[in-house]
């Protein structure tokens, strides 16, 4: 179905690697995607898929950023995003380095190489976890390129493999 879309154009997109499988409750991380599926249910665009993780996944291409999945999530993990800005942090983990490595093979540990990385500044390490200013950010890819972890991902596939 193809969907109109207004300009500039955005998207949804779920800060969450699925490297965790995070349950609510359980341990590990207790920010990931829990997969549970109210996204999918809220979207009636057919946007919103679980992978073959359980995690939450948005085509942005059937996606107007009507932000009805942003609503619902329960670990507010899903946020709207300019979709010219292809570098996304692809995790909300908030623990320190250790213990967020213990939780999830694919979170962000908060060692600011991606900060130190971007000459822009739009990168910032907050509550241990990258975020990325999309109106200060120059889609260059150096913070997905440094980030040792793959956490700050390049939706085209350019500067990291798609996930």
């Amino acid at each position: 179905m193809a969907v109109k879309k207004k300009f500039p154009y955005k998207a949804a997109i779920v800060s969450c690697n699925g490297g965790c499988r995070a349950v609510k409750g359980e341990a590990g991380c207790s920010e990931g995607c829990i997969g549970c599926g109210a996204c999918v249910d809220a979207c009636k665009f057919g946007a919103i898929s679980l992978n073959e993780y359980g995690v939450a996944e948005v085509d942005e291409s059937k996606c107007i950023a009507c932000q009805k999945c942003t609503k619902v999530c329960p670990q507010e993990i899903i946020h709207i995003h300019e979709c010219a800005n292809y570098i996304v942090v692809k995790c909300s983990n908030k623990s320190k380095g250790a213990a967020a490595k213990k939780q999830c093979e694919a979170s962000c540990i908060g060692c600011g190489i991606c900060e130190k990385t971007c000459t822009a500044g739009a990168v910032k390490v907050t509550d241990n976890c990258a975020v990325i200013d999309e109106d200060a950010c120059l889609s260059c890819g150096m913070c997905s390129v440094k980030c040792p972890r793959h956490v700050i991902h390049d939706l085209r596939g350019i500067f990291t493999p798609v996930r």
